[in-house]
């Protein structure tokens, strides 16, 4: 029988982990700044399908990648990410019109208050 401060501090590391990996689902919406790991982005440009992510893409395509993919990939802790470079130009477009639509409605809607307040 393990000791229970021990079994606590084994829980908070796995919750630890857990939500870390809710960050990467998270970040894969839209074009990247940040990996959830810290480190910086790079646009890179896959020559052959030589990863496991590359199933759904042609050689030869653009993917947002952690700096530290390539290192720290090879012990797959499942902390960084490469993301294509199509999937997140799309989610980052579809967010952008939502958001020009919404301010076209509120333009819209300031325009009939003030045409309906202002006398002649």
């Amino acid at each position: 029988m393990t000791h229970p401060y021990q079994e606590m501090k084994d829980m908070k590391k796995h919750k630890k982990h857990y939500d870390m990996l809710g960050y990467i689902c998270d970040a894969q919406y839209g074009i990247p700044t940040r990996c959830p790991c810290g480190g910086e982005i790079k646009t890179d440009v896959s020559p052959n399908p030589k990863y496991r992510h590359d199933f759904d893409t042609l050689p030869g395509s653009r993917y947002f990648t952690c700096k530290n993919y390539e290192i720290i990939s090879f012990f797959d802790d499942g902390m960084h990410f490469r993301q294509p470079w199509a999937f997140g130009v799309e989610d980052e477009m579809r967010r952008l019109r939502m958001e020009v639509n919404d301010m076209a409605e509120e333009i819209a809607k300031l325009k009939r208050i003030i045409t309906s307040t202002s006398r002649p």
